[in-house]
């Protein structure tokens, strides 16, 4: 044997396979939380139950989440980022709040479990969030709404948005009054009526509505002297 093959004898042999890449990262755990959360709920979302469904010690997790408030933290986030508001920078301001409520509903539709968290939680470290806020803010501002009222515009659509992403999962038979019918006459009749226009019950007419009601009670509030 030669002396360089004697030397790579010594040397320790090299693994099979890529190198040891590290399990985890931030958008990877942001979604297992969101499937945790679908399939168990809010409650469902702890951080060794998430720890399980990474296949990782909980220790590894609370290398890159700190607590379960980050953890709804980095969800909130993600969430929010989903929102478009591009219609802010070009388009007129009844057009974008519209724009913004329909991409708003539709993001927290597909995440109602979150929807009594996410609408109370302080966005202090969340960037993305901050985002959407700094965009529609600038909107109010651009058309000439009051400073001090755009914040309470804004929570007031939020309120309205929020309750319409609930509704979206309201099943079809929800206004039926069934053999209750002849003590509400009143309210039979009126969801008799809808459905002979609408079909039966789905969420898009009311958000429709409510949504064309808020834009013009708003827009009439900011017009005021």
């Amino acid at each position: 044997m030669t002396e360089s093959a004697a030397g790579l004898e010594e040397l320790p042999k090299r693994r099979v396979g890529r190198p040891v890449k590290a399990v985890l990262e931030r958008g990877r755990i942001t979604q297992a939380a969101l499937k945790l959360v679908r399939q168990e709920g809010y409650q469902g979302l702890t951080m060794s139950a998430l720890a399980r469904r990474l296949n990782v010690a909980p220790s590894a997790l609370y290398n890159h989440v700190r607590s379960k408030q980050d953890l709804l933290i980095l969800v909130q986030d993600h969430l929010m980022s989903l929102v478009d508001v591009s219609s802010f920078e070009s388009e007129p301001w009844d057009v974008s709040v519209r724009n913004w409520a329909h991409s708003y509903r539709d993001v927290f539709a597909h995440h109602t479990p979150l929807i009594p968290l996410i609408a109370i939680q302080p966005i202090t470290d969340s960037p993305q969030t901050l985002r959407i806020y700094e965009a529609v803010a600038a909107g109010f501002r651009r058309a000439a709404w009051p400073e001090a009222e755009v914040v309470n515009a804004v929570v007031a659509l939020e309120s309205f948005i929020y309750g319409s992403a609930f509704d979206v999962t309201a099943p079809e038979n929800i206004f039926d009054c069934g053999h209750l019918a002849p003590q509400a006459p009143s309210f039979a009749e009126a969801v008799s009526a809808r459905e002979k226009i609408y079909g039966r019950y789905s969420a898009n007419p009311a958000f429709e509505l409510g949504l064309e009601a808020m834009i013009l009670g708003l827009k009439s509030r900011s017009e005021r002297p």
